[in-house]
């Protein structure tokens, strides 16, 4: 059947698409690109077919989603900081049938899950970013997934990113990648002061959490950080409610995971907030069986504590 082949922690940060720009922000990112082009090289060698990104700028405030739209292409401004990227061509093409296979295995696993195949839909910049670096010549298909979770459980992001490890390990016959796509700590600079923190962390409590975090990563001490997870997001303003990070982690294996950790951008400040690419070993799932969901008919359901 498929296989996930890697799985990494990534930033998305807009100053990337100024860092090209020329200007005083020209080449301020190029270690967090070339982070994205180190995980785009190891996807090929890897030969992965589908870049599955859990974007932490899609909000949706019922369900999870899909977009598995057949191609993706267009010019795009974000609306939260347009003198940072606009008019950013983009053009990728989608994977509309492993799109439908994830939400039909998350449905049958009790995570409610619609995939939009047919949809005029862009994607936010926390996919647009990653695959200007990743996937300029459009090598991958590309399905996004929403991670800005407004009324989700994070146990059940989890959960969905171990349904769709199953999907494509047991149903699949190719190979995926998932990106969480989201910062560390997310507290951006107060108004006015966004220039001073372009390259800073916004509090040294935030930086010490931040950096502890990525220890415990490269430790592997992931019972410890699964348990203060719902803490960390919280404390830590982690962005999209860390869901992407509670996706990926379920997809590894949550708690019950053994990998360690690989740094490939180290640590940095962007407008106040915490970012890093990381990638983490694919190692086999193995989280604690519990009951399904109330209400749930799946059959054979595992999955986490609630958080």
């Amino acid at each position: 059947m498929g296989e996930l082949s890697l799985v990494a922690k990534i930033t998305h940060v807009p100053s990337m698409f100024l860092s090209e720009l020329d200007g005083p922000r020209k080449g301020t990112r190029q270690d967090a690109i070339d982070g994205h082009r180190e995980i785009s090289r190891r996807c090929r060698e890897l030969g992965v077919d589908t870049l599955v990104v859990f974007d932490t700028h899609w909000l949706v405030n019922a369900n999870y989603h899909i977009n598995c739209a057949p191609h993706f292409k267009g010019l795009y401004t974000s609306n939260e900081l347009p003198h940072f990227i606009s008019n950013m061509p983009f053009e990728s093409p989608g994977n509309a049938r492993l799109g439908q296979l994830l939400a039909r295995i998350c449905n049958e696993h009790g995570v409610e899950t619609l995939a939009h195949d047919s949809t005029t839909l862009a994607p936010e910049y926390g996919t647009l970013v990653p695959l200007r670096y990743m996937n300029a010549d459009q090598h991958f298909k590309v399905i996004s997934v929403s991670a800005l979770c407004a009324v989700h459980y994070l146990n059940d992001s989890a959960r969905l990113g171990w349904a769709m490890r199953r999907a494509v390990e047991d149903h699949y016959d190719g190979k995926v990648a998932f990106l969480a796509s989201g910062s560390l700590s997310h507290r951006f600079a107060q108004n006015g002061l966004a220039p001073e923190y372009a390259l800073k962390i916004w509090s040294p409590f935030l930086e010490t959490l931040d950096r502890e975090v990525v220890a415990m990563w490269q430790r592997g001490q992931w019972k410890d950080f699964c348990e203060m997870l719902p803490e960390y997001a919280s404390k830590g303003h982690g962005e999209g409610f860390m869901h992407d990070t509670a996706m990926m982690l379920g997809a590894l294996g949550w708690s019950g995971y053994d990998g360690r950790a690989e740094v490939l951008t180290s640590y940095f400040g962007a407008s106040g907030t915490g970012q890093i690419n990381m990638v983490f070993p694919v190692t086999p799932q193995n989280g604690a069986a519990i009951p399904a969901p109330q209400g749930s008919t799946a059959k054979n359901y595992r999955a986490f504590p609630r958080l």
